[in-house]
C-alpha cells in the first residue's frame, strides 16, 4: 500500500510518502517540487509522477493533500460574484457585522467590505421564532423572485442564511430545492455548514462556502480525476481547518473546511510526535519565509478554538488554533525613523532576500542569517543554491549606516527585533492558556523554523527544542498520520437541560457523527474509531464561553453537576478563580468522531557509531549573543541516535539549518529528532 501526504505552498509543493511492499519491507520518501500558481494542479500532477516512478506498483493507495487554493479565493477575492438569501429586515447583516473596529481608536479604521456587495443581497418573507418554530412560513414565489433577480444582476452563487435556521433548518432547505429545480446557481446554506446561534457568523460562513466553492471544484475535480486515471484504487482526501481530513467529494462541497488546513497538518503531525513522546505540553514554531505561526498542544491534543479569521472574515466553527506571531525569513529590515523595524512586508519569493541572488536589493531576515554566519553560501538548501553574502551585505548597509554600526551587528540587531516581536505575541498566548514557557517542549519546522526556533526558546527562557527529522516538509508529513476528523454541534442555549436531554442530545450527535464517517470511506479501510464529546458553558452573564470535555460518567448518565464541577475546574485553570455556587449556562454541546486510517508507524534510526565528531563538517564564525564564536558545523546525516553535540554549534541538512546557542546541548534520539536542551 501506499500513503502520501502533499502540501502546496506559494513556491514549493512538499510530498512525504510511506510504501509498503509486498514482502514487508517499507519505503519513505521525500521531497520537494516547484509549485506552479496559478494552476497548482500541475505541480500536483509533476510530483505526482516522480513518486510513482520511484515506489511502482501499489494495491491500495491513501492520498492525503493539504491546499491552500480555498484561503488564496478569499484574501485575493478572486471568485465569481455570489448572492445572499437572508430573511426579510436583515438585508445587512453582512454589513452591520458585530459593530466591532479592530482598531477603535483610528479615526480612519474601516469595517472590511463584505464578500457579496449590497446589490447581491436578497430578502425573503420567512421568519422562524428563536425556538425554531415557524412564524411566517418561506414561500417558493418569493424565492423564485429572488433567484430572478440575482442571475439578473450577476451572481454565479448564493449562500442562505435565514434567522434561527440552527433550530430549524426547514426554510433554508425549501429555499435549497427551489434554487436547484429552477436554476443552474450553485447553493450553499448555513444550517448545514455549522448550525450554531449567531446570524451573522452563520451567514459568513454559508458565503464563504458558496464564494470558494467554484474555485476547489475544479481544482479538486482536476486533480482527482487525473489520480483515478492512473490510480484507480486511490482515495484522495483533503485536510481541513480542524486537524483531520475528509473525502474529496465532501470538501467539494464543504470547501469553507479547508480555509486553514495548512498550517493545521503541521499541529497534526506535531500531536503525532507528542503521542509518541510523551511530552505533555508542546509549542508548535511554523517558520516559513512571510509569516510564523505557533500553536499549543496540551496532554496529546491541540488546542480548537471557535474564533479564528481568514482574511477579514471569522471563521466561527472547531479549528486548530493557529497564532500568527510575527516575521518569516522574508521579512524587510528598515528603519522608521530612528527605530529599527522587521516586517511586515516580506521579499517574496522573487525577488526574494538579496542573499538569493534573484535582484532583490531590500534586506531581509535571511540577509541578516546570512551575514551573522547563519547560514552556509555553498551548501545551502544542500548545495541546490549559493548565497551571495556580499549582496547582503551591501544590502543592510543603509540600516548599518543609520545606526552608526557595522553589517554583523545591524544584522543581529534585525534578528533580535524579530525574535522580541514574537516573544511579544507568545507570551500573552501561552498566559491565555495558562501554560508557563518553562513547561513546554519547542517543536520547530517550516524553512526557518529550526534556525531561529532556538533564539526564541533562548529569549523566552524555553529549556527544550525538537527538531523533527524532516523539518522544511513537517506539514506534509501531518498527511502520513491524520485522520479523518469531523464535528458536529447541537445549540442548545435558552433551553432547559436535564439528564434525559442532555443524553438525548449526544445520542442525535452521535448518529450524525457516524453517518458522515460512513461517507467518507469504505469501513474495512478505518483501523480505529474515536469519539469525544464537548461542552461550550459559561456563568449566567458572561459574553465568552469556555470548553468543557465531558467524560464517560457525564455521557452515559447525563450527569450535569459531574459537567458543572468539571466546567468550574477548567475557568479555574484558565482564569485562576471560579464561582461554585454561580448559575451556569451550557450553549453548545458537541461531538468529534476520528477513524484512523493505515500508515506509517515511528520509524527508528540506528544507535551512533562511535562519537558525534564523525558528523564534523568543519566550523565558521557565528554571531549570536552579541559577539562572534567558532561554532562547529555538522551533518545531521552521519548522526546516529544517542550523538550528543554542545553549542555553539551550527547542524546542517537537505533541507535546513539547525542553530544550537551557547550554553545549549543537542542530542539525537532513537527517532531521529534533534534535542536542544540549555545546559
Amino acid at each position: 500500500m501506499l500513503r502520501v501526504g502533499i502540501d502546496i505552498g506559494g513556491t514549493f509543493t512538499d510530498f512525504t510518502a510511506w510504501a509498503l511492499k509486498p514482502d514487508g519491507g517499507e519505503i519513505n520518501i521525500t521531497f520537494k517540487v516547484p509549485s506552479t500558481p496559478p494552476n497548482f494542479a500541475e505541480g500536483f500532477k509533476n510530483g505526482f509522477t516522480q513518486l510513482l516512478e520511484r515506489v511502482g506498483e501499489v494495491d491500495e493507495v491513501f492520498v492525503v493533500h493539504g491546499t491552500t487554493v480555498s484561503t488564496n479565493t478569499v484574501i485575493e477575492r478572486s471568485a465569481a460574484p455570489v448572492a445572499l438569501f437572508t430573511t426579510a429586515g436583515f438585508k445587512d447583516v453582512l454589513n452591520l457585522q458585530r459593530l466591532r473596529l479592530k482598531q477603535p481608536t483610528d479615526i480612519f479604521n474601516q469595517r472590511p467590505a463584505s464578500l457579496v456587495p449590497r446589490h447581491l443581497v436578497f430578502e425573503i418573507n420567512e421568519r422562524l421564532w428563536a425556538d425554531g418554530s415557524v412564524r411566517i412560513e418561506a414561500k417558493e414565489e418569493d424565492i423564485l423572485r429572488a433567484i430572478r433577480e440575482a442571475e439578473a444582476a450577476g451572481a454565479e452563487g448564493v449562500a442562505v442564511a435565514f434567522m434561527h435556521s440552527f433550530r430549524n433548518p426547514a426554510h433554508e432547505e425549501l429555499a435549497r430545492r427551489v434554487i436547484r429545480d429552477n436554476s443552474k446557481l450553485d447553493v450553499s446554506i448555513s444550517s448545514e455548514i455549522w448550525p450554531q446561534i449567531g446570524e451573522y457568523e452563520r451567514a459568513v460562513l454559508a458565503v464563504l462556502n458558496a464564494y470558494v466553492r467554484p474555485a476547489m471544484n475544479s481544482y479538486i475535480g482536476e486533480i482527482e480525476a487525473w489520480l483515478h486515471e492512473r490510480l484507480p484504487n486511490a482515495d484522495l482526501f483533503i485536510t481541513r481547518s480542524n486537524g483531520g481530513a475528509m473525502a474529496a467529494t465532501e470538501a467539494r462541497a464543504y470547501p469553507v473546511q479547508t480555509l486553514l488546513s495548512g498550517p493545521a497538518s503541521g499541529v497534526t503531525a506535531a500531536q503525532d510526535l507528542a503521542q509518541r513522546l510523551g511530552d505533555a505540553q508542546i509549542l508548535t514554531f511554523d517558520m516559513g519565509g512571510t509569516s510564523t505561526d505557533v500553536s499549543l498542544i496540551r496532554d496529546a491534543n491541540p488546542t480548537i478554538s471557535s474564533e479564528a479569521e481568514v482574511g477579514d472574515f471569522p471563521l466561527t466553527m472547531p479549528v486548530t488554533e493557529i497564532e500568527a506571531i510575527g516575521a518569516g525569513g522574508g521579512s524587510l529590515i528598515a528603519m522608521d525613523g530612528k527605530v529599527l523595524k522587521v516586517g511586515p512586508r516580506s521579499a517574496g519569493a522573487r525577488p526574494g532576500p538579496a542573499c538569493f541572488g534573484h535582484g532583490g536589493t531590500n534586506p531581509a531576515v535571511s540577509d541578516a542569517y546570512a551575514i551573522c554566519g547563519y547560514l552556509n553560501p555553498e551548501n545551502f538548501l544542500g548545495g541546490k543554491m549559493k548565497l551571495d553574502v556580499a549582496a547582503a551585505e551591501r544590502a543592510i548597509a543603509p540600516v548599518a549606516q543609520a545606526m552608526n554600526v557595522d553589517a554583523a551587528t545591524a544584522a543581529e540587531a534585525a534578528i533580535t527585533v524579530a525574535t522580541s516581536n514574537m516573544v511579544a505575541r507568545v507570551m500573552p498566548y501561552l498566559a491565555r492558556h495558562g501554560v508557563d514557557p518553562e513547561d513546554v517542549t519547542l517543536v520547530v519546522y517550516g524553512g526557518a523554523g529550526a534556525l531561529h526556533g532556538p533564539l526564541l526558546a533562548q529569549e523566552m527562557g524555553i529549556g527544550r527544542v525538537l527538531v523533527p527529522p524532516t523539518p522544511s516538509v513537517f506539514c506534509a508529513s501531518g498527511g502520513l498520520v491524520t485522520g479523518l476528523v469531523h464535528d458536529v454541534v447541537a445549540s442548545v442555549h435558552g433551553r432547559t437541560i436535564d439528564a434525559e436531554s442532555l443524553k438525548a442530545t449526544l445520542a442525535d450527535l452521535v448518529g450524525q457523527a457516524h453517518e458522515w464517517l460512513g461517507k467518507q470511506v469504505d469501513d474495512a479501510k478505518i483501523t480505529d474509531r474515536r469519539l469525544s464529546y464537548f461542552a461550550e458553558m459559561r456563568y449566567q452573564g458572561q459574553s465568552f464561553q469556555v470548553r468543557v470535555p465531558l467524560d464517560e460518567a457525564m455521557v452515559e448518565n447525563g450527569d450535569l453537576v459531574r459537567l458543572a464541577e468539571a466546567f468550574h475546574a477548567e475557568h479555574e485553570r484558565l482564569y485562576s478563580h471560579c464561582d461554585p455556587h454561580g448559575a451556569v449556562e451550557i450553549l453548545e454541546i458537541r461531538a468529534r468522531v476520528s477513524g484512523n486510517l493505515a500508515g506509517p508507524s515511528a520509524r527508528t534510526i540506528e544507535a551512533g557509531e562511535g562519537p558525534a565528531s564523525a558528523a564534523l563538517a568543519g566550523s565558521r564564525r557565528i554571531r549570536i549573543n552579541g559577539a562572534w564564536h567558532e561554532a562547529s558545523v555538522y551533518d545531521r546525516h552521519k548522526f546516529g541516535a544517542g550523538h550528543v553535540i554542545d553549542g555553539p554549534a551550527v547542524v546542517e541538512q537537505g533541507d535546513a539549518t539547525i542553530l544550537v546557542p551557547p550554553q545549549y546541548r543537542a542530542e539525537t534520539n532513537r527517532f531521529g529528532d534533534l534535542i536542544i536542551e540549555r545546559l
